[in-house]
């Protein structure tokens, strides 16, 4: 076994991967994110466009925008981190690309994405 492989076998072992609902780029999502103030927990949704999905296996991220009080707000999610309590796939989207960053010019209705129909 070369280092890579080494490295990425402790990955898999060490990094608990939670099971999360298959989604790409243009779909819309809903992220329960467990937040800590103090010693109090609760948990804060965060609903967006996936704009990409980046890296593989423990190291995968996604990427979510949207718009808050006229400004694009946008959030990185490790996929294994242990403050995302879940993962909801609200509407499925229709883009050629796996990642959207021309979504970040766009506002109003331009910005709008076909819903994939079922």
């Amino acid at each position: 076994m070369n280092k890579g492989e080494l490295i990425r076998y402790a990955e898999e072992q060490l990094v608990a991967t939670k099971q999360f609902p298959v989604f790409k780029a243009g779909d819309t999502v809903t992220i329960k994110y467990k937040i800590t103030e103090g010693n109090k927990e609760r948990i804060q949704a965060f609903q967006g466009i996936v704009l990409q999905i980046s890296g593989k296996g423990a190291n995968k991220t996604f990427t979510v925008r949207k718009i808050s009080n006229n400004i694009g707000v946008e959030r990185i999610f490790p996929v294994s981190s242990p403050f995302v309590e879940a993962v909801e796939v609200n509407k499925r989207g229709v883009v050629r690309r796996s990642r959207i960053f021309y979504l970040r010019q766009l506002r109003g209705k331009k910005a709008r994405i076909k819903e994939k129909k079922y």
